[in-house]
């Protein structure tokens, strides 16, 4: 949205059927939408993991942004210290702070390329990387594991693997464009093996 007063509209108004827990807006002010308890409209369609319906088990934050453009030291201290007061409260482990875009990559975009995930996971609010392994999982099977799902696409499916690698860079590597290549392939596979959202039988 292009302003704090447009998104405060769309995520009031009823006929629109989107709502958040949290709104943050550029100067760091969290504003209290929806109480964590209730169930909220955030998320829509999408899984994570073992999880399939998203806004029934989680906590949605929104931060005003048009998407073209970073986001401000104040606006992501404001994140930073409610996240903090979420995952306590929760005891969500910082592997469970996702974005939009992990958990329906084939619909969302946000919060983009210039959102700073590192800056979060420096103070433990979420992760950024995962542990090098001596074992190199091919990228489908890592994407699968780490928790991308796309229930209407195999992971084998080389359009899921198209998908999946624009979010995963998004999030992990938004300097990187073009094809696939080994980096890509090293670091999901450790995401996968230190953090799996997919847990084998």
């Amino acid at each position: 949205m292009p302003n704090l007063e447009a998104a405060l509209e769309r995520l009031s108004d009823p006929k629109h059927e989107v709502s958040a827990h949290y709104l943050i807006d550029q100067q760091g002010g969290v504003i209290q939408l929806v109480a964590e308890a209730q169930r909220a409209w955030h998320a829509g369609a999408g899984s994570w993991g073992a999880y399939r319906d998203i806004n029934s088990a989680s906590i949605g934050v929104e931060l005003c942004n048009a998407g073209n453009h970073g986001f401000s030291v104040l606006q992501m201290e404001g994140l930073k210290a409610l996240l903090g007061e979420v995952k306590q409260r929760w005891a969500i482990s910082a592997d469970k702070v996702i974005g939009h875009s992990d958990m329906a990559p084939d619909r969302k975009k946000d919060p983009g390329r210039l959102f700073d995930w590192q800056c979060l996971a420096l103070d433990g609010l979420a992760i950024f990387r995962g542990q090098a392994h001596a074992l190199t999982l091919p990228f489908p099977e890592a994407a699968r594991k780490f928790g991308y799902l796309i229930p209407s696409l195999a992971y084998e499916d080389d359009t899921y693997q198209a998908i999946v690698l624009e979010a995963f860079r998004q999030r992990f590597r938004p300097e990187a464009y073009g094809p696939l290549d080994d980096q890509d392939i090293q670091i999901l596979s450790d995401l996968a093996q230190s953090y799996p959202a997919v847990v084998e039988p």
